[in-house]
């Protein structure tokens, strides 16, 4: 497997695993094509034309051809200048390091974080929040996301790269698809009954009982153990926090229990105002969830990798490559 191989496999699955579903991400590359079209040659010189096939600008190859054969990957949910540079020790020790996935993005794919969170509109509207509502209320959202991640220096971890020639790659949005997705099937199925059994089900995914084991495990937010969970909504994906004003709208749709990766103080107290149920599954564990659906997928496609955890990912494998 080459580098290409990776990120082209990451991006594919990511779109299979898409809450909004095949026929809507074939509808927004189609209009990504379109809008490619009537741009100016100026214009076009400055187009990342990866947006041409890949949906998730937060996802990149942010350093290297492309070409470079993997087989043992460094993985990390947050890889910058340290973790590179750890690389490039474990290196010079004679470990074998081909490449380095993160999860959270760098470089170019931290610039556009703000691309993907129109997936959230898309993804409130399968649960019932009207369309036009939904984008109405995220645009000025994505807008202050964009305006925050603007002034970051944002090439800095891929520099480190670039001077330490370790080929270097993100999956963000793909992975959160996965975990949004299969957590969101979860709960459909199993439609626990209370908070408690919302927390004891994610419980049973080893990524969470290994956070609980480290003071990162699922905790009840807004709503008690013993209080009915209700219709169960899986808030993991589009880049990043979405509109405190989700929750009114959320409640309206009949959702009862909101279970996600983080919520901001403003997010917990719009969620109380409309009695709502918070369950915070926790970061970095959600991260690991979907960064390991993924690489369980990698592996049956391409064969078993050599994976060296750090910054704070741990490997649990639900397939035999």
């Amino acid at each position: 497997m080459k580098l290409a191989d990776l990120y082209r496999f990451v991006v594919e699955f990511g779109m299979r695993n898409d809450p909004r579903g095949a026929d809507e991400i074939a509808a927004v590359l189609k209009r990504e094509k379109e809008r490619f079209a009537k741009l100016s040659e100026k214009e076009k010189k400055y187009y990342d034309r990866e947006r041409l096939e890949n949906p998730y600008g937060d996802t990149r190859i942010l350093y290297g051809s492309g070409e470079t054969p993997v087989k043992a990957l460094m993985v990390g949910i947050d890889i910058e200048a340290p973790e590179l540079v750890l690389a490039d020790v474990l290196r010079s020790k004679g470990r074998r390091v081909d490449a380095v996935l993160a999860h959270h993005p760098e470089g170019g794919a931290f610039a556009a974080l703000h691309d993907v969170m129109c997936v959230q509109a898309d993804v409130l509207a399968r649960h019932g929040v009207p369309i036009g509502v939904a984008e109405a209320i995220m645009e000025p959202r994505i807008r202050e996301v964009s305006r925050r991640v603007m002034p970051a220096n944002h090439q800095r971890p891929v520099d480190a790269a670039r001077l330490l020639d370790i080929p270097f790659m993100n999956s963000h949005t793909p992975s959160d698809n996965c975990v949004a997705t299969h957590l969101q099937r979860l709960f459909d199925k199993k439609r626990p009954r209370t908070l408690a059994d919302v927390v004891d089900l994610l419980l049973e995914i080893p990524e969470y009982d290994h956070a609980a084991h480290n003071g990162g495990g699922p905790v009840i937010l807004a709503g008690s153990p013993s209080r009915s969970a209700g219709k169960v909504f899986v808030d993991m994906t589009g880049g990043t926090e979405g509109a405190v004003q989700v929750f009114e709208k959320l409640a309206i749709a009949g959702v009862s229990t909101v279970v996600g990766m983080h919520f901001s103080e403003d997010h917990f107290k719009q969620a109380e105002k409309q009695h709502l149920n918070l369950v915070v599954a926790g970061h970095i564990a959600s991260d690991n969830v979907g960064m390991n659906i993924v690489l369980d997928a990698v592996e049956k496609e391409f064969g078993r990798l050599d994976v060296i955890e750090l910054s704070g990912f741990k490997r649990f494998r639900r397939s035999r490559s």
